[in-house]
């Protein structure tokens, strides 16, 4: 796997956010190059579902990314269920970096405090006999968030005008994220000047230790429209694609 392509879906997959309490919400973003040219596409949907037949209300998200250079391409899907509260129940990662193929999905035992992580073959098929793809637990903290829940309890703590407290967040293993705040500034986003928050995030954990740079408009519901991530090729972009 190219390190670059993995930290630009993991830093994507941990800061895009859209407000869950709306019932059915899409944004799309355009990745773009250091240089200016574009490099993919992402989409972003959430769905929070009403409480019907005795069964609970939920969140649903899911994130695509769809990028490439020649030669490598980057094609990932993950998805997410979790309680109106913010606290994960399942969340399942897709990823297709050039000939890689990694299917995992985490499994949120909230009352035990634990995660289950464990690896599918593509497709979801059986693994082949004898063979042991991987399966582990963590320990986890109470009402536990992976990556696209976490979005949506971002997003709602900046609508209250709140910033998360540092907290894990579950991509596959735990990333320690921290939120800070850094000003407002007058930023462009395809032909539109606007108004934004510009908010620093901060992810270390055992495959990535990086800070990148988010901007949420002045909306009512706080929506990211820019992000800047800074890798060992350059600044890498993901920008809203109409604002």
């Amino acid at each position: 796997m190219i390190r670059w392509a993995y930290l630009l879906a993991a830093a994507f997959a941990t800061t895009v956010a859209i407000e869950a309490a709306s019932p059915t919400e899409q944004l799309h973003y355009n990745i773009t190059w250091p240089s200016g040219l574009g490099l993919g596409e992402a989409s972003l949907s959430f769905n929070t579902t009403p409480a019907t037949q005795g069964k609970p209300a939920r969140i649903a998200g899911e994130l695509t990314i769809d990028a490439s250079i020649p030669g490598f391409q980057v094609a990932d899907r993950y998805t997410s269920r979790a309680t109106t509260d913010f606290c994960s129940l399942r969340f399942d990662k897709k990823l297709r970096h050039g000939p890689r193929q990694s299917d995992e999905v985490l499994d949120f035992d909230q009352q035990h405090m634990t995660v289950s992580r464990q690896t599918l073959t593509p497709g979801h098929e059986p693994a082949p006999q004898g063979v042991d793809l991987g399966k582990s637990e963590m320990n986890a903290p109470a009402c536990a968030k992976d990556a696209l829940t976490y979005l949506a309890f971002l997003q709602n703590e900046l609508v209250q005008g709140r910033l998360p407290t540092p907290q894990p967040v579950f991509f596959g293993a735990a990333y320690d994220v921290r939120v800070d705040f850094r000003g407002t500034e007058i930023i462009k986003v395809g032909d539109s000047s606007m108004d934004a928050d510009r908010v620093n995030i901060s992810l270390h954990g055992p495959a990535s230790d990086l800070t990148f740079t988010a901007f949420f408009a002045h909306d009512a519901s706080r929506t990211p429209v820019l992000f800047q991530v800074p890798l060992a090729m350059g600044t890498f972009s993901m920008e809203l694609a109409k604002p």
